[in-house]
């Protein structure tokens, strides 16, 4: 698949990325995080743009982990392999918005 940039500016910072993803799709992604951090601004007193975006980070993966319990019907009997799996990929989100923020 062919590389796609995008070019990100939010809570004050810019920058661009390149994913192997649609470009379509990566713009979608950026509509949905930026409602999700302005939901945030509207709803929340903070105004720091870290903290802000640290708690969307979180938001996106409570989201995330409650899509995948409920998409892979393991509410209630979910196995160590799978909990490994979501924190790994929770992890690996986590680091992402790490290196994004530095």
């Amino acid at each position: 698949m062919k590389k796609s940039t995008l070019s990100i500016t939010i809570l004050g910072t810019s920058f661009s990325i390149q994913a192997d993803e649609d470009s379509e799709y990566l713009n979608r992604l950026l509509q949905y995080y930026e409602s999700v951090v302005q939901n945030i601004q509207n709803t929340t007193p903070l105004k720091e743009p870290l903290k802000t975006a640290v708690l969307a980070g979180i938001m996106l993966t409570d989201e995330l982990f409650k899509a995948q319990l409920s998409h892979d019907s393991i509410k209630e009997n979910c196995t160590k392999t799978e909990l490994a799996e979501l924190e790994k990929r929770t992890l690996k989100m986590i680091d992402s918005i790490d290196q994004i923020l530095k």
